[in-house]
């Protein structure tokens, strides 16, 4: 994209013809012009550019022959064409059918979200309330249990095992 008032020589280049011609608007014959002045490399170009346009000027127009056309119709018809690619591609409805279902079993798959169940019960508080209400009969039925070691052997909780450190740490 143009910018106004930013002309670099790669820019004035590229502007040259255009501006020789008067093709150029306003605004960017004036940035142009501008970095002329200043670029004794663009003014070179410019010149070089000048001349071999006035080179062209004055080179005499040629006019075809009368027949020029018909010949060049008649060389045009006489080529072989060419087959487009696109009718190639023409699937039949039990192809194009079968990988419609596809991609679309693949879209669904690939993006649908499966819904997740909390790896470990304390990880989802509520779960883990309904979990409790649900274990609250065994809960109180403690008083048969004698032996607690077997609970010992349960996976804790992240939080319950920093205490469990700090505890250990402290007792040392």
């Amino acid at each position: 994209m143009w910018k106004a008032g930013l002309m670099n020589c790669n820019r004035t280049v590229s502007e040259i013809l255009p501006y020789i011609d008067g093709r150029l608007e306003k605004g960017r014959r004036a940035d142009v012009e501008k970095h002329l002045m200043a670029c004794a490399s663009c003014q070179l170009r410019m010149r070089e550019f000048r001349a071999v346009t006035e080179l062209i000027d004055e080179l005499p127009v040629i006019q075809p022959s009368a027949g020029f056309d018909i010949r060049v119709r008649a060389c045009v018809a006489g080529e072989p064409r060419k087959q487009s690619w696109f009718p190639r591609l023409r699937l039949s409805p039990r192809v194009a059918l079968v990988g419609s279902v596809l991609l679309v079993s693949t879209l669904w798959f690939g993006f649908y979200e499966h819904p997740r169940t909390p790896a470990f019960p304390w990880s989802d508080p509520q779960f883990a309330d309904e979990q409790l209400m649900q274990d609250l009969p065994v809960l109180e039925d403690h008083d048969l249990l004698s032996n607690f070691e077997p609970l010992k052997e349960l996976p804790l909780a992240p939080d319950e095992r920093a205490e469990v450190r700090e505890e250990s740490a402290n007792q040392q």
